[in-house]
């Protein structure tokens, strides 16, 4: 099936669970008032002799649209599947209830659930794994949830609907590729409503590997700012639910947005560090605005990558000003409210980035109080506030190995 308007994928519901807020909208506000839920590891989650602070979800991930969908599924609780898992069930709880669709509605359609994170779960066994060693005979509960970690099959599951499944995991681009993997799946009637988006959580070997790469920051992250010393980790999920417009047009449901245009290329650079020019951010850039059939000036908000470590955020403003006018394209990162979420990040971003498009605005970067003069074009600082005159975005997701994705954006009023 060619892609034509009719079968453009529109979203209808949006949902994230997060540092920043177990709603959209409480997400939108902690970003709009610069709020840092940064804080050493919580106890709850690992140990740690390191003082590198993290962005941790709320340890209470049943919120009322999560309760709600499970009573609706006949289901008393989640105990069988990770945290991962609570953490993607959250944020698409929200975003079914947004859309207004019925749980035995979405059992009679095709469902696609495209679920992009780093490792899932699949770090949180080394007490297992300690306690074996040592002989003992220690429960099972890792080895099951290791078992089940597949995120996309364990939402079916539990959902009992069905169609394509995938989980994908490209590093820190996962999320941003799981949502352009469901808007073809649609586009080309391999589905009739997708699911998309990341969902990771915080473990220790994450945590130790980013620390032994010098990657962390003692101190909350300052994307983009002349002092930045390097990045959080964080933890949550972001989902978008896609659906045709035609099918959305026809149910009279509101639509936010469209998904009109998605781009991937490689850096080939380095196992970890970007092309000091953005060169594969470039590649994906053309490419998601060429398939959305947009110039660079119809583009009013950028959301970035913007970790806040040296070399990314100087890469990424590199590449962005040979494409972009600042004067024209608001830029910023939204990671000093979130941290960096991993394999969630480009599904948190991309749900922020409609979010912004709605309301025809967007926030300066939390941590950002002087940009650094060495870049090519000037992000958005803290504090500020930038009115749109378009109304598309792009959400871009940088990652380890050089992967890069693009999602342009169009938003709703």
């Amino acid at each position: 099936m060619t892609p034509t308007s009719d079968n453009i994928a529109a979203v209808t519901g949006t949902g994230s669970f997060c540092a920043g807020g177990r709603s959209v909208q409480e997400l939108w506000q902690t970003l709009a008032a610069s709020g840092v839920n940064c804080a050493p590891v919580p106890a709850r989650l690992f140990t740690t002799a390191l003082d590198y602070p993290v962005f941790a979800a709320p340890g209470d991930y049943l919120t009322p649209d999560l309760q709600a969908l499970l009573a609706e599924a006949g289901l008393v609780s989640l105990d069988s599947v990770s945290r991962t898992i609570h953490l993607a069930m959250a944020a698409i709880a929200e975003a079914i209830a947004q859309a207004g669709i019925p749980l035995t509605a979405l059992r009679a359609q095709r469902v696609g659930i495209a679920i992009g994170t780093t490792v899932g779960c699949t770090f949180h066994d080394e007490e297992y794994y300690s306690a074996w060693r040592r002989g003992d005979n220690p429960p099972l509960d890792p080895v099951s949830y290791f078992l089940n970690c597949n995120i996309a099959e364990a939402v079916h599951r539990l959902l009992k609907t069905h169609g394509p499944t995938a989980v994908v995991t490209n590093a820190c681009a996962s999320g941003t590729d799981a949502i352009g993997m469901a808007k073809d799946w649609l586009e080309h009637d391999f589905c009739d409503i997708a699911i998309a988006g990341g969902a990771d959580e915080l473990s220790r070997v994450a945590y130790n590997g980013f620390a032994s790469l010098m990657l962390l920051s003692n101190q909350p992250c300052q994307p983009f700012d002349l002092k930045r010393k390097g990045l959080n980790l964080g933890e949550g999920a972001g989902v978008l639910l896609l659906e045709r417009f035609a099918d959305a047009r026809a149910r009279k449901h509101p639509i936010q947005g469209f998904v009109r245009g998605y781009g991937a290329a490689s850096d080939a650079f380095h196992p970890t560090a970007p092309h000091p020019e953005g060169r594969g951010l470039k590649m994906a850039l053309k490419a998601a605005m060429q398939e959305a059939a947009v110039s660079p000036d119809q583009i009013a908000y950028i959301n970035c990558h913007g970790t806040g470590t040296k070399a990314n955020d100087l890469a990424e403003t590199t590449a962005l000003a040979t494409l972009f006018n600042p004067d024209e394209t608001a830029i910023a990162s939204s990671k000093g409210v979130t941290g960096h979420t991993l394999g969630a990040a480009g599904g948190i971003e991309a749900v922020l980035t409609l979010k912004s498009l709605h309301e025809g605005s967007c926030h300066g970067t939390a941590g950002c109080l002087q940009p650094d003069p060495d870049f090519a074009v000037t992000p958005l600082p803290q504090g500020m506030k930038r009115e749109f005159n378009g109304h598309y975005g792009i959400s871009e997701s940088l990652a380890f190995g050089g992967g890069n994705a693009v999602l342009v954006l169009e938003g709703c009023a």
